[in-house]
């Protein structure tokens, strides 16, 4: 298919031969270096490209264009190449259309003109880039094929694993005819459902979510046994850290036993986290949080839960639920939260089978026509009801307080009331839920006039509370009455540091009652539970952690 191409638009045609000198100079001998005029003729230029089964790496494209901008353009040249790397050329006045050209076709980076000189501002940029690219070329990634259930549990926690870790699948009813073939052609039984192919053929009946990970090519053993910083948790919290501690030359190793992202990662929209004025979904800033991990070479390990925490001397050591361990100088716990069970008759034996917990967006599209029901009334709930809208007949929102304005962000509120299909009750909970072998009805108990109803209900997601993932921790570090674990000032009472502390010296900041382990993000007592503080803790633990070491 000959070399892949690096396409520049930009209707100035001074500027336009200015960055096509450049590089070429850089990269002319590895690809073929188009300028095009406008975006017109570089949209032409893509379809030539296409029939011919060229290959298109980088795109640069200038946004103050006539009759079609920069962003405009991406969009539709997405439609040609959805892999190649998307870069804008920008102004300094402008770099509120590089924003949105980040949120609305997820562009890779802008760069500001002039460029000037390109060895420190053009060519790192464009290196990252190529470099992205072909880590996965322009071909279409093999998918896993998943045989499941509609209203089957442990259907659902893969789909579920795979969506949030972003693996491409594609997921097909065990009644469906290539459902039917590809159980025939593996030589599987109804006992085999869930049943995954992997990309290169191989059959897994009813699978581990680890053993998935395998197959999808997730890491899952760590690369050394010793690390300076091991983090465990990744959420905000976690990925902020391994991003500046990779970034910082810590050997970095990120231990994540779900999926990375967190509770964030479940996150239909984000729209108050700073520099994303139109929102970005929490998958969204999941990848982009973990992509920037890998370009810092800080190591992600999947699917590995901990179960254990000791001091051994100066190292930190971690046990893992299959018994094996490691060990680093210093750890940081961001293990976060977890939703509250829903406790009521009826509902764990239909979790996973219309009952769940979290936004489970892959049960967005089958939600369609459907009347849905959240309960909580915390941010978490709203950004799922606005999501779930776009599908269901109805959204009803069941929350157990007087109001929202308590628990939930203002603008969110006034999202809700606009929205024409979302319904907010007040003063009122679940107390059952009923169904032959998937959710069919839920009985709502309304503490205003103290009656009780049961509706309707096909899918019923849970937003209530906050538990914090620390019970594996036993006694190894100080928690608060509620399992949250206290750190900093928090352990000093009237003078007195905590007990064991062998420190002359206070604990830091984010430090808890062993020097070494510092906690971030929701998982830490009396912290703010927001994306942006956790991801701020994240990196102020970073730099604790370099103050720890200093000083061993």
């Amino acid at each position: 298919m000959g070399q892949a191409a690096i396409l520049t638009v930009d209707d100035d045609p001074s500027v336009s031969r200015a960055i096509a000198r450049d590089l070429r100079r850089r990269y002319g001998d590895q690809y073929r270096v188009i300028r095009a005029g406008g975006a017109s003729e570089a949209l032409e230029v893509l379809k030539e490209l296409k029939l011919r089964g060229g290959r298109v790496a980088v795109m640069l494209a200038d946004y103050r264009m006539p009759q079609m901008n920069g962003i405009e353009f991406l969009e539709q040249a997405m439609d040609l190449f959805p892999h190649a790397r998307r870069a804008l050329l920008t102004a300094y006045a402008d770099t509120d259309a590089a924003i949105q050209a980040i949120n609305v076709v997820d562009v890779d980076h802008y760069l500001l003109k002039p460029w000037d000189p390109p060895e420190e501002k053009l060519y790192p940029v464009l290196d990252a880039l190529l470099d992205a690219w072909q880590a996965t070329g322009d071909q279409e990634l093999p998918d896993i094929r998943l045989v499941g259930h509609r209203w089957s549990e442990p259907s659902f926690q893969i789909r579920d694993f795979l969506a949030r870790n972003l693996v491409p699948y594609k997921y097909f009813g065990a009644d469906e005819p290539e459902g039917r073939r590809l159980m025939e052609a593996a030589d599987a039984g109804p006992e085999s459902i869930p049943l995954v192919v992997t990309a290169d053929g191989r059959a897994l009946p009813r699978p581990s979510v680890q053993e998935v990970a395998e197959a999808a090519g997730l890491s899952t053993n760590p690369g050394r046994d010793f690390y300076d910083l091991i983090i465990v948790g990744g959420g905000p919290a976690g990925l902020g850290a391994a991003v500046y501690g990779g970034s910082e030359g810590l050997k970095t190793l990120l231990i994540e036993r779900q999926a990375v992202g967190g509770q964030a990662g479940q996150s239909s929209r984000i729209e108050n986290y700073l520099g994303f004025p139109d929102g970005i979904s929490g998958a969204q800033l999941t990848d982009r949080a973990r992509r920037q991990a890998d370009k810092f070479a800080a190591e992600t390990l999947n699917t590995r839960e901990v179960v254990g925490l000791r001091s051994d001397g100066s190292a930190r050591t971690l046990t893992f639920a299959d018994g094996g361990e490691i060990s680093a100088h210093a750890i940081l716990l961001a293990t976060g939260v977890s939703y509250r069970p829903l406790v009521a008759e009826g509902v764990a034996g239909l979790t996973g089978s219309g009952v769940f917990y979290g936004s489970a967006s892959t049960e967005g599209p089958a939600c369609a026509g459907s009347d849905v029901y959240i309960v909580g009334g915390a941010n978490s709930a709203g950004q799922a009801a606005l999501f779930f809208a776009k599908y269901a007949r109805k959204v009803t929102l069941l929350v157990r307080g007087d109001s929202l304005e308590s628990s939930m962000s203002y603008y969110l509120i006034q999202q809700l009331a606009q929205v024409a299909n979302i319904e907010v009750r007040t003063r009122c909970e679940v107390v059952g839920a009923h169904g032959d072998g998937h959710l069919q009805a839920i009985t709502i108990c309304d503490s205003k006039g103290g009656t009780k109803a049961t509706v309707e209900c096909g899918y019923l997601f849970v937003f209530i509370g906050a538990e914090p993932r620390t019970d594996w921790l036993g006694d190894a570090v100080l928690r608060d009455g509620k399992g949250f674990i206290r750190t900093g000032s928090d352990l000093v009472v009237n003078g007195d540091r905590p007990r064991g502390w062998d420190r002359d010296r206070d604990p830091f900041y984010l430090e808890s009652s062993v020097p070494g382990i510092f906690a971030a993000g929701d998982v830490r007592a009396n912290s703010i539970k927001r994306v942006a503080s956790a991801v701020g803790e994240g990196a102020m633990a970073v730099a604790l952690v370099h103050r720890y070491l200093e000083a061993q």
